[in-house]
């Protein structure tokens, strides 16, 4: 059974990836980003990390370019990769591990992927479970109000009491939890598995498939 851990400021990754969307200002992301030993930076999100106050000998960019002018890309560990087939969040993850240090099953935290544009943070919270199922890695998008973690079969969670949880199915046909104040089940759409809340401190989920976990970092408050 695979486990997993709360995030919160104690939380370290090795390896950060910084999308172009909304810059965080929550404490638990940005203690994250601050003890990261690597940071990978899509394209545009390079400036807003040095605008607030990042060295540029610690970051990689990955992108095509178009939003750096020729002096940051020299100031910069600036990688041009101008295929459109995909994203700048999947090339900097292919890049990621491309490493020769990247293992199977590596833990990655995913910043900045959500905000601005509705589109792409939907595109960017379903790229997780693609990373997780086709790259062998395990993602973790962290916002300013809480984590997406993808998972599969058996699994476990260390919660708290209250804390608000949401499930999103990805091709299961069995599906049931522990601990939660709503059992779960295979869900046909996405929102039906939203709005669950853990009633112990470890959550298990039993599945024959893959499936989605979002975690909040504060406990019940007045949501819309």
């Amino acid at each position: 059974m695979k486990h997993y851990e709360k995030i919160n400021t104690e939380s370290r990754f090795d390896t950060v990836i910084v999308a172009d969307g909304a810059f965080p200002k929550g404490d638990v992301a940005l203690n994250i980003l601050r003890h990261a030993r690597h940071i990978i930076a899509c394209d545009g999100a390079a400036k807003t990390l040095l605008n607030q106050g990042f060295e540029p000998t610690g970051i990689t960019v990955i992108g095509d370019g178009d939003s750096l002018s020729e002096e940051l890309k020299v100031q910069l560990h600036f990688i041009q990769i101008e295929e459109q087939d995909s994203n700048d969040l999947t090339k900097a993850t292919r890049h990621y591990i491309a490493q020769p240090t990247t293992v199977s099953g590596s833990r990655i935290a995913f910043l900045g992927a959500t905000g601005k544009r509705e589109d792409h943070t939907l595109a960017n919270i379903s790229l997780m479970m693609r990373y997780y199922r086709e790259m062998n890695i395990q993602p973790v998008m962290i916002t300013d109000e809480g984590y997406f973690i993808p998972s599969d079969g058996a699994s476990s969670f260390t919660t708290f009491v209250g804390q608000q949880m949401s499930i999103f199915n990805f091709g299961c046909r069995q599906l049931e939890s522990e601990g939660l104040v709503w059992n779960v089940f295979p869900f046909d759409e996405l929102w039906q598995g939203t709005l669950n809340e853990a009633e112990k401190t470890t959550i298990k989920f039993k599945g024959d498939g893959y499936y989605l976990v979002y975690l909040t970092f504060q406990g019940k408050r007045h949501c819309v």
